[in-house]
């Protein structure tokens, strides 16, 4: 009898341990949602105004479809019309490197620089610090850029509107004796940097 204990004892045991060493398989993780899901549901975020949240959509989506240009697109575009330029760049270089030719990315980049930079030489201007090598450096780059865009003057002048015909018979301010030409304000304002 002792020996039936020992014996069933024993093979309880056995079948126990049978029991827990059978492999039990994880859960299916979720399926991996489409490219056109994420944007789809981006878009409908992004229409009803909650930016952040689309932002983080389309982040999501650039991680799950890293060679993909689309969300990338979306967040540069974005960054720039909120203008936040400097986050624009940055998201408009991720296109360039799945699209060197991206004609957006490339505008969105230089606008933005253009943007930033002039943001910071009006700052400089104010401040009275544009002087030495920072002066030269930037005339240099406005001749640059004067040139790649095939303009001598970088923000033309504002024309005069042609003048209303006069409902009542008055003469031009400038037919009046002693009235004075008024100075137009300078238009262009890389002026300084001629």
């Amino acid at each position: 009898m002792h020996i039936r204990r020992l014996l069933g004892g024993a093979a309880c045991l056995m079948i126990l341990t049978a029991c827990s060493t059978t492999p039990v398989a994880p859960p299916a993780p979720p399926p991996k949602p489409s490219l056109a899901d994420l944007m789809g549901k981006a878009a409908a975020v992004d229409t009803a105004g909650q930016k952040e949240a689309a932002m983080t959509i389309w982040k999501q989506a650039a991680t799950e479809y890293p060679a993909d240009k689309t969300p990338w697109t979306r967040m540069a575009q974005t960054k720039y019309d909120a203008g936040q330029y400097g986050d624009a760049i940055v998201n408009a270089q991720e296109i360039l490197v799945r699209d060197p030719n991206d004609q957006l990315a490339n505008s969105i980049i230089a606008i933005s620089g253009l943007r930033l930079s002039t943001r910071a030489l009006a700052d400089l201007s104010r401040q009275n610090n544009l002087s030495g090598s920072l002066r030269t450096e930037s005339q240099d780059l406005a001749k640059l850029l004067r040139e790649s865009l095939g303009e001598q003057v970088l923000v033309p002048p504002v024309r005069e509107k042609p003048a209303a015909a006069p409902t009542r018979a008055t003469p031009p301010a400038s037919s009046r004796k002693g009235a004075k030409k008024v100075a137009e304000p300078k238009a262009d304002p890389f002026d300084a940097l001629k």
